[in-house]
């Protein structure tokens, strides 16, 4: 029996790009390095030292270059398909986020609230996608605005996916909508 992941789409596509012109402009560059090396070779008897330096200092910079070079010989790209993800929804792994915060002067809880209702409001399965905060300080500030956020997130969460809010963080949403 065929396994029916085998229908669906890749997430994402690597595409290569070649350039002909380019390869060969790298090979001429190499042609001319090493020529210039064979010269200093050949040459050595004139003047030892300098021509020693010399061509231990192009030698090492002809290794580099060949190092550059061959990273770059075949450049890919890698294209995402995001919206192929809601067909794999049951292919996804479980994810535990874990949000920490200590101090709520130095982390306002305004923060730690953004950055869990944008947690929730991931296009993720929800029985998929845990949260977890942990309050090392142990206040009551982060208690109670994490509280509210409960509440508030009852509302957040189906209006990010009934208008699809790309920006999830409640604060940066409606910052963007008064600027």
């Amino acid at each position: 029996m065929a396994d029916s992941n085998s229908s669906l789409l890749p997430l994402s596509e690597n595409i290569s790009h070649k350039s002909y012109v380019l390869r060969i402009v790298d090979l001429t560059i190499l042609g001319l390095l090493f020529s210039l090396l064979l010269y200093r070779i050949l040459h050595m008897s004139q003047n030892d030292n300098v021509w020693l330096v010399a061509f231990l200092c192009e030698s090492i910079f002809s290794f580099i270059w060949l190092i550059i070079t061959c990273i770059k010989w075949s450049p890919a790209e890698d294209k995402p398909y995001p919206n192929r993800l809601d067909e794999r929804v049951h292919d996804l792994p479980a994810v535990d986020m874990f949000v920490p915060t200590a101090d709520p002067v130095r982390e306002p809880p305004i923060i730690v609230v953004n950055t869990v209702l944008s947690l929730l409001a991931l296009n993720y399965p929800a029985n998929k996608l845990a949260c977890y905060v942990s309050d090392d300080g142990c206040s009551p500030h982060t208690f109670f605005s994490l509280r509210e956020a409960s509440k508030f997130a009852k509302i957040w969460v189906p209006f990010c996916k009934k208008y699809n809010v790309r920006v999830r963080a409640p604060f940066r949403y409606f910052l963007n909508l008064w600027s």
